[in-house]
């Protein structure tokens, strides 16, 4: 028996929902979305259906519809004159691309609408409403007037795509900021932004007072650190987590040049009570400590008063919930205060709970059921997401969780199963060549469409779960897109993108033929059935053990490691099983003779397919499509075989009890030369 239990044992849940982010509606995928966080969930969802049953997974994700990027691309694209309809139609347009293009690359989702699309979007609307109730009512938003950009021109207040300049935020040096996060993810108050201007206008934009609620974040500190102290202290949890969660439990601080310090010393004592340090070693600025957000937002205007120029740090201010531009999911109207919509980062946080029950609606679960996916104990929510996005994911979103106990988004009501906190698997960048892939940047990156001109699915998806990024930022370099045209034209030179694709289009494909051909050739047309070698099955213990270990870290670049080396070892257990069966069969001159040289090729089979099985499920989620062709031709139903509950010692248990007795299963004919992994077409050139 292959026994999952040797040495250590790990625990999967009883239910589980899987999310991939959501992608702006502003634009098609490009290989950074696809490769960096949807074949990475996609593969880890495939995974957990097969590990605990397709109805106890959700893999949800959506078109982000809201936000600035969409507002401002949709600008753009009227005045390009490339979009002749409203907002909602340019939405759609790209939701429909984004959809078609995550089913080409086989991203299995049990969801894919968006935040404002169809019965997604009604039901994201009533979540929406329901969070933000309770966080008012449990006492953790505050109604505050903040300064938001104004274009004089243009006679409009900007949204946060709407303004761009220089990150306030010590240390960062982003040159590509917008009204309160950069393209780095550092996130401040509008008023600290650098030169700031309008995109529509070109102007100069001022501030002007506004209405808005924001969640009381700080408040939250205590919290947070314990969290990051446990994740910390977590070994399977990716070290980026803590690390980018610990960033922002930091006092609020002030850092102020150098060559300012007689200025400062001139109105220190006007200053709410600080800690002053000089620079270290080295640095340009020194530091003003102070106790609380209140106090250090109450001395910037005094030291921008005096003419100093002055950066912030990271820290945990309050974070916004509502905003004023109009295209957003409502916000609930709350002590006479209305108008409002939602800022798009706090509600695409709660949309993976909208679309999992959006799912489950269209399954005809109770509206309930929810609950046993995002609140129970043996349930677990497993969030991949791109790292600059940690502050929301890691930082924000825990907040919240915690500040909506103990009443339930929905009723109102105390409940004894508040939302459990979440598993974030966070994936370093994905980097194009040698820079941060970005629609927005000089140089675009290929869309996930232009990918496909090129490389096959299986190519694509084997590729980009062996970059490890988990582990950290990496190159993404197809030939084809290559900007040296030499290297590009070259046949000399390789493409790294092919590398994995080998071990599919050659070894695998070798394996799967070498079975089927010789079923054919002298098993007449069927799988033998009988024990398996125990060296085999000692083998196979070892990999599937290893193998839930892996995937259970989320380690798909060690998941790739091991199939490659493990399906090179069935390989060679099949070329050198067949050719000492045949040098037996050459060499035999008794009948006892040939009856052995028969007895090792029929061994030599019954080791090859059951080897084949176990490579079939465990490349599974790399590569669903020519596995899910090898059970075909195999003749057994998905269900059985892409299945963990096996004992895995032989491949009997998949078999009828008549089969049993004749000691064969029938298989499909394979066609000549046929392949279960084919190359792209222009590869054949």
């Amino acid at each position: 028996m292959a026994d999952l239990n040797m040495s250590e044992k790990v625990e999967w849940p009883a239910r589980a929902v899987v999310t991939a982010g959501m992608p702006y509606g502003n634009k098609p995928l490009h290989f950074g979305h696809i490769g960096g966080v949807f074949v990475p969930a996609d593969c880890f969802a495939r995974f957990l259906r097969d590990r605990i049953g397709t109805e106890n997974v959700r893999f949800v994700s959506g078109t982000d519809c809201f936000g600035s990027p969409i507002n401002e691309g949709y600008r753009k694209a009227v005045e390009a004159g490339t979009c002749d309809g409203s907002i909602a139609d340019y939405v759609m347009a790209n939701h429909e691309v984004q959809k078609s293009t995550l089913e080409d690359y086989q991203i299995s989702l049990d969801i894919y609408e968006g935040s404002g699309i169809g019965h997604a979007g009604d039901v994201h609307q009533t979540v929406t409403d329901g969070f933000i109730r309770v966080l008012h009512d449990n006492g953790h938003l505050q109604l505050s007037s903040t300064l938001q950009f104004f274009d004089t021109q243009a006679n409009t207040f900007l949204n946060g795509r709407q303004v761009h300049g220089r990150c306030p935020v010590a240390g960062c040096k982003s040159e590509n900021a917008y009204a309160d996060e950069c393209d780095l993810g550092h996130q401040y108050e509008p008023a600290d932004l650098i030169s700031p201007v309008s995109s529509i206008t070109g102007t100069v934009p001022e501030m002007r007072p506004v209405e808005n609620w924001y969640f009381d974040l700080p408040a939250f500190r205590d919290y947070l650190d314990a969290s990051a102290e446990a994740m910390e202290a977590d070994p399977e949890i990716r070290a980026i987590v803590p690390q980018t969660v610990k960033e922002f439990l930091v006092p609020p601080i002030i850092f102020v040049k150098n060559e300012a310090y007689d200025d400062y010393l001139a109105l220190a004592d006007q200053l709410p009570p600080h800690v002053f340090r000089p620079a270290e070693k080295g640095k340009q600025s020194f530091e003003l400590e102070f106790d609380t957000i209140e106090d250090r937002d109450a001395a910037r205007p005094v030291l921008t008063g005096a003419g100093i120029r002055l950066r912030t740090g990271k820290a945990l201010v309050p974070f916004r919930i509502t905003g004023n531009i109009e295209w957003g999911v409502r916000a609930p109207e709350m002590e006479g205060v209305e108008g409002l919509t939602v800022w798009c980062w706090p509600e695409s946080l709660w949309a993976p709970i909208s679309f999992t029950i959006a799912a489950n609606d269209a399954r005809g679960l109770p509206r309930g059921a929810w609950r046993d996916f995002w609140c129970a104990d043996d349930a677990c929510v497993y969030q991949f997401i791109g790292q600059d996005n940690l502050y929301f994911y890691g930082v924000a979103q825990p907040a919240m969780w915690e500040a909506l106990k103990p009443l339930d988004i929905l009723t109102g009501e105390a409940t004894e199963t508040p939302l459990r906190q979440t598993t974030l698997v966070a994936n370093h960048h994905m980097l194009f060549g040698k820079t941060k892939a970005s629609s927005s940047g000089k140089v675009k990156p290929p869309t996930g469409e232009q990918l496909l001109e090129h490389y096959t699915v299986e190519q694509l998806r084997a590729h980009f779960l062996a970059l490890g990024l988990d582990q950290k930022s990496v190159g993404f370099s197809p030939k084809p897109f290559d900007p040296d045209e030499k290297k590009r034209d070259d046949p000399r030179v390789a493409d790294p993108v092919l590398k994995e694709g080998a071990l599919l289009t050659n070894v695998f494909n070798r394996l799967a033929r070498s079975c089927f051909y010789e079923a054919q050739k002298n098993f007449d047309g069927c799988m033998p059935l009988g024990a398996v070698s125990p060296d085999v099955v000692a083998r196979v213990a070892q990999v599937l053990q290893t193998y839930e270990a892996t995937m259970h870290r989320v380690e798909l670049h060690s998941i790739m490691s091991q199939m490659d080396e493990f399906i090179r070892y069935a390989n060679k257990c099949w070329t050198d099983g067949i050719t000492a069966a045949q040098k037996l069969g050459d060499d035999a001159e008794t009948a006892a003779q040939q009856a052995a040289a028969s007895a090792a090729r029929r061994q030599v089979l019954v080791d090859s397919f059951y080897l084949l099985r176990v490579a079939a499920l465990l490349m599974h989620p790399v590569v669903p499509r020519g596995c899910e062709t090898i059970c075909d031709y195999l003749s057994f139903d998905f269900a059985d075989f892409f299945s963990w509950n096996y004992d895995f010692e032989g491949m009997e248990e998949l078999c009828s009890a008549m089969e049993i007795d004749e000691g064969a299963h029938r298989v499909q004919p394979l066609p000549p030369r046929f392949d279960f992994f084919r190359k792209h077409e222009s590869q054949y050139k």
